[in-house]
């Protein structure tokens, strides 16, 4: 098995406190509703606290059905989160898994900067490219987006 990390940052004009929400405590509301051509469902086992499993399912038409994460922890007062894609999604047999560790500060203008750093386990001696990681995250995009304008569009949400 190796273990490749990447780093990514993105901007965001949504304040830190609504992403962080949006993502976490609030994703079984938000998700379907922001992103309805992309995701039918979120299914939480318990609270979505540190060790559930959050299964979200897909519409039909799209590369994958589901993922499965597995919570690690939330920090509200840092506006961060981590989890881990343990099954479905783009894991196929290539990957065991995708830890993420994910961060909303402050911008100096306003909003967000998000970052994000990624873990890929692979199976083996499979190797995961930069360009692979590139699509993954451009993937993730479909449903990051509709959430950053669902909260534009809708300044009462996650507050």
């Amino acid at each position: 098995m190796g273990v490749v990390t990447y780093d990514y940052e993105n901007t965001s004009p949504v304040a830190p406190a609504r992403l962080f929400k949006a993502f976490t405590v609030e994703a079984p509301k938000v998700w379907p509703t922001a992103a309805p051509n992309a995701v039918k469902s979120l299914e939480v086992e318990a609270n979505p606290s540190s060790g559930s499993i959050v299964k979200i399912n897909f519409i039909e038409g799209l590369p994958f059905q589901y993922m499965k994460h597995q919570i690690g922890g939330h920090d509200e007062s840092n506006f961060s989160y981590s989890y881990d894609l343990i099954e479905g999604g783009p894991l196929g047999d290539k990957l065991e898994k995708i830890s993420y560790e994910n961060r909303f500060e402050a911008a100096a203008g306003g909003g967000s900067i998000c970052k994000s750093s990624m873990k890929f386990y692979t199976i083996g001696d499979n190797v995961i490219t930069e360009d692979e990681i590139k699509a993954l995250i451009k993937g993730s995009e479909g449903v990051y987006k509709p959430v950053e304008a669902y909260l534009l569009a809708n300044p009462e949400a996650c507050n």
